[in-house]
């Protein structure tokens, strides 16, 4: 067998290669802000903010205007084919608002999920058609990455293989499409948690579904340094009778990404797959400890959990705008920080956050949400519930980061300062108290 016609020109690979390592750069994450005009109507909603153009461009807008100090945490920012032409106040388009901000653009572009004929409710993902003129457009248009889904869910009989192949090969031929036209894809094949299997099924089938997508991978000549993975992580059925340890099911996960993904892939950001935020958590910050080797970069992907208290400060407000903007450069500059310290430097903590008493609850949803391998103690409430979280709080990897308030600082000092707790403490850029 010879070598086949090089898919990509030696300039094509190392574009492609040099936007995968932007991306998957340290201390820096994605901003999805794809959110379709159904999906953002619930959000704005939430506000009572009224789901108009105007109303989206504007939140769009505020988001991606912020000042200089947010640069140095977003690599990249997903969007919506609606936002990606629209444009800021000063007629720049939002594809080079971001870029000005030093991050890449990246666009959704398959068009949701449809069943897959013959099978038990099997489903493949359309988009295919048009792709190759689109994907030339958005380039033209801003561009450098892209995102595209595939579902596959396990039963005693799914996933058949018919769906694993023509998944596979789905995303395989999205890949190669991307890449002709210098956009990176990050490649998607999603396992469902429904159902009981147990954590050993579900590994057989995710090293069964990764093997097959990277044999299409290869089968189209995708370039993999010009790509990135987001799997699912490893777990037991939500209806399956046995509870799996973080340890097990960190085990499991890098053992199945070890077995199927080449070293070549720079970058890997998981998919929480249904699981709660504290399992989450608990799962990634196994994954990140376990001791099999790594060959990839792991990046952070930033949603709701990102825009959430921005949005609460906007309200649908123009004048509003500064509050909602400083919001979000608080939380961007805070969970990036102790990300980079996790993942680059190997500092877990702890670490000591001070807010104000009022968005406590909301800063430990939202690092939840965007730094899921952290452990978090939220420290507030009576003296007897605060003596309850102190309870074991000493003893090594009980948590990363706590968060409190300034007047509980001040108030009950003698015990956040207990001996073998050296704190990192992070407070004077977070507002007022």
């Amino acid at each position: 067998m010879s070598p086949p016609v090089p898919a990509l020109t030696p300039e094509q690979k190392k574009e492609l290669a040099a936007i995968a390592q932007r991306i998957v750069a340290p201390g820096k994450g994605i901003l999805a802000a794809d959110e379709s005009t159904g999906s953002i109507a619930k959000r704005l909603s939430s506000v009572g903010a009224e789901n108009t153009e105007e109303n989206r461009r504007w939140y769009r807008q505020l988001l991606f205007t912020a000042d200089k100090r947010v640069e140095p945490c977003i690599g990249g920012v997903i969007l919506f084919h609606e936002t990606m032409y629209q444009k800021a106040d000063d007629g720049r388009p939002f594809p080079q608002v971001i870029r000005d901000k030093g991050a890449l653009v990246g666009i959704k572009v398959d068009k949701g999920v449809v069943p897959l004929a013959g099978t038990n409710g099997e489903t493949t993902t359309q988009g295919l058609d048009g792709l190759m003129e689109r994907c030339a457009q958005y380039k033209k248009d801003g561009a450098d990455f892209a995102k595209w889904r595939c579902v596959l869910k396990i039963s005693a009989h799914t996933p058949t293989r018919l769906a694993v192949m023509e998944n596979a090969n789905v995303l395989a031929r999205y890949a190669s499409i991307c890449q002709q036209n210098g956009i990176v894809p990050i490649v998607e094949p999603e396992i469902l948690p429904d159902g009981d299997h147990d954590l050993k099924t579900c590994q057989y089938v995710t090293e069964k579904v990764l093997a097959a997508v990277y044999k299409a991978l290869s089968d189209h000549h995708v370039y993999l340094e010009g790509t990135l993975l987001k799997p699912n992580m490893v777990t037991g059925g939500h209806a399956c009778a046995t509870k799996y340890s973080p340890e097990e099911i960190a085990m499991a996960t890098v053992t199945a990404l070890r077995r199927t993904v080449p070293p070549a892939v720079p970058g890997i950001t998981f998919l929480s797959g249904g699981q709660s935020e504290e399992e989450a958590s608990l799962n990634l910050n196994a994954i990140n400890r376990c001791p099999l080797p790594r060959p990839w970069a792991l990046t952070f992907s930033y949603g709701r959990a990102l825009q959430a208290s921005a949005l609460k400060a906007w309200a649908g407000k123009k004048d509003n705008t500064k509050v909602a903007q400083e919001e979000y450069v608080k939380r961007a500059l805070t969970n990036s920080l102790l990300a980079h310290l996790a993942c680059e430097k190997g500092s877990w903590g702890p670490h000591l956050i001070i807010v104000p008493t009022s968005v406590m609850l909301n800063w430990e949803m939202e690092l939840k949400r965007w730094c899921p391998g952290f452990k978090i103690l939220t420290y507030y409430g009576a003296q007897k519930e605060r003596r309850l979280k102190r309870q074991g709080w000493t003893k090594p990897n009980a948590f990363h980061v706590c968060i409190t308030s300034y007047k509980l600082v001040l108030h009950t000092w003698a015990h956040l300062g207990t001996p073998g707790h050296t704190w990192a403490v992070f407070w004077g850029f977070l507002g007022d108290f």
